[in-house]
């Protein structure tokens, strides 16, 4: 089914439902789509607690008094009928209910099979790979676009490699290196996800390892997203430590499968650090939650020292930014690209969020289907969303 006939269903009630709404994230979404979904979006609130739903639904009616009739769904993450009709029931669906390696595989089926645009947030690469596997391919029958990590992870790193990418020459190798920085908090929900990932390490390489075996070969080019080394960027002035998280692994699957990227492609993604025992201090420390992880009690009480749905408070988010610099090579050329934004957990990530699902509902789009990068299902469409609601994507310099 082509996805782009699929959008124009008139059946489907709904443009776009928001799942997990009345999570810490997930209010943040409410209320940017409250403030930014264009006139006639028919938009709707779901979750599994209908009185969380209904207080919500108050909050964003003060804000705007439109939203007093915004439907509301009830609906489990573990209730599988309740998941399919929910997916049944709009043309794009965005979850914030994570972990997704524990509650999302329901719904991502259930999208799947009914053709639904799917967006989440996840960070797990464990997760990602098993809807590869089971997924894909169904979404590729029915014109499903399955999109996974649509805030911080990875949606700075993604488009902001496109971004660089495109200002390089074409037909040629490149290399771009990424440099995050943020001085944000997180929220209990986040923690949750990154204590479970890093609890799961057989599993994920396990879940890596099948991918492999059932994703088709890349033939007359290359793409590679190495683990670097740790060492001192004279490019950025800072300590850079190598990350070995999702973000590199979606870049190097948007190269993939876009030839923009040249016939021989290298991303890799580090922390940037400004002082030394800062960079040794922060990896030691994210050394010996990682290793406590292991362990089930352990894991547990980590998870407990900060309440699922709860996040840092409005003032804080104001302060919080955060920054990834891009240093592209390639054909002779070398380019400098920055991209910059505000609390990137949360206020950042509701955005990057809410405009995904906004361009996958209303913008017009190469007609793509299956498990999808945001690069690859939306990229100039986003990029230009992203940069009008105030994530800056600039270019520092050229050489």
């Amino acid at each position: 089914m082509n996805a782009q006939v699929r959008q124009g269903d008139p059946e489907r009630p709904y443009d776009v439902v928001l799942f997990g709404a009345t999570g810490f994230v997930g209010a943040l979404t409410a209320e940017y789509l409250a403030a930014h979904a264009p006139d006639g979006c028919r938009w709707a609130l779901a979750g599994r607690d209908l009185a969380k739903l209904e207080r919500l639904r108050e909050r964003l009616t003060a804000l705007d008094p439109a939203c007093a009739d915004l439907p509301l769904l009830r609906a489990d993450a573990r209730d599988t009928d309740a998941l399919r009709e929910l997916a049944a029931s709009t043309r794009v669906l965005a979850t914030t209910v994570g972990p997704y390696i524990l509650y999302g595989a329901e719904l991502v089926a259930a999208c799947a099979e009914a053709g639904t645009d799917y967006l989440d947030l996840t960070g797990e690469p464990e997760f990602v790979d098993r809807m590869y596997v089971e997924h894909d391919a169904r979404a590729r029958e029915t014109g499903a676009r399955l999109v996974h990590a649509c805030g911080f992870d990875s949606i700075p790193a993604d488009l902001g490699a496109y971004f660089t990418v495109r200002q390089l020459p074409e037909g040629v190798p490149l290399r771009v290196d990424g440099f995050m920085r943020s001085n944000a908090l997180f929220s209990g929900g986040t923690l949750a996800s990154a204590l479970t990932a890093m609890g799961r390490g057989p599993q994920t390489l396990a879940a890596a390892h099948t991918r492999r075996l059932h994703e088709p070969r890349l033939l007359g080019r290359r793409v590679r997203g190495p683990v670097g080394a740790p060492r001192f960027s004279r490019e950025t002035g800072t300590w850079a430590l190598p990350l070995p998280s999702l973000d590199p692994r979606v870049v190097a699957r948007s190269a993939a499968a876009l030839e923009r990227y040249g016939p021989d492609f290298r991303y890799r993604h580090y922390a940037s650090v400004k002082h030394l025992p800062v960079a040794v201090g922060g990896t030691a420390a994210v050394g010996a939650t990682a290793a406590l992880a292991q362990i089930p009690a352990a894991r547990q009480w980590l998870m407990s020292r900060w309440e699922s749905g709860q996040g840092p408070d409005a003032e804080r988010r104001a302060r919080s930014w955060f920054t990834v610099r891009f240093v592209g090579e390639g054909g002779g050329q070398r380019v400098f690209t920055e991209v910059s934004g505000g609390d990137p957990g949360y206020g950042e990530t509701a955005k990057m969020l809410a405009e995904s699902a906004l361009c996958l509902a209303f913008d017009a789009l190469a007609p793509r289907a299956g498990q999808l990068t945001t690069a690859v299902a939306m990229g100039d469409a986003l990029l230009d969303r992203l940069q009008k609601a105030g994530i800056r994507f600039r270019v520092a310099a050229v050489r």
